[in-house]
């Protein structure tokens, strides 16, 4: 489903993915954010060079925008990214409140790639005591005062 009058977004994200492999700077992702049709941020994939494996491109994207803005919230941003993203991105965008996701390619075009991120979707409907990587729960009594302390708060920022 294509959507002409944004496209140039979307090519800006593309762009940003094959410089990346081009240049030797990371993986074929690329980001852009956008409000009210003006470009906030852009990043393509920084894993490697950063040696920060949560440095994806709508990361990394999300982390400049909110710095540009000087705010958490991305409510009326919307996200141009080179492929749709995998959980841990999807979840900083829903954090962000970003409002609207374009993407390119689909996760099954990056699972042909090498870039399968099927198995944390299959892990996150397992109970968690059959996930692969082990969850160990423990105090719990010694870490409630902090989750209290912030119920009962008058100069907390909800987010």
């Amino acid at each position: 489903m294509e959507n002409k009058g944004n496209e140039k977004f979307m090519q800006m994200a593309i762009d940003l993915s094959e410089y990346n492999v081009k240049h030797a700077q990371g993986g074929p992702f690329g980001a852009v954010i956008v409000k009210d049709g003006m470009v906030i941020a852009r990043s393509a994939n920084k894993v490697v060079p950063t040696n920060d494996p949560t440095a994806h491109a709508e990361i990394s994207v999300i982390r400049l925008a909110c710095q540009e803005l000087s705010t958490y919230n991305l409510e009326g941003c919307e996200i141009y990214t080179s492929c749709e993203p995998c959980p841990m991105c999807l979840g900083a965008i829903y954090w962000a409140r970003i409002s609207k996701i374009y993407y390119a390619n689909t996760k099954q075009d990056a699972a042909n790639i090498g870039f399968d991120d099927h198995f944390i979707y299959d892990e996150l409907g397992l109970p968690m005591e059959n996930r692969k990587l082990p969850f160990v729960q423990m105090m719990r009594n010694e870490a409630q005062p902090a989750f209290n302390l912030w119920k009962e708060s008058e100069i907390k920022t909800d987010y």
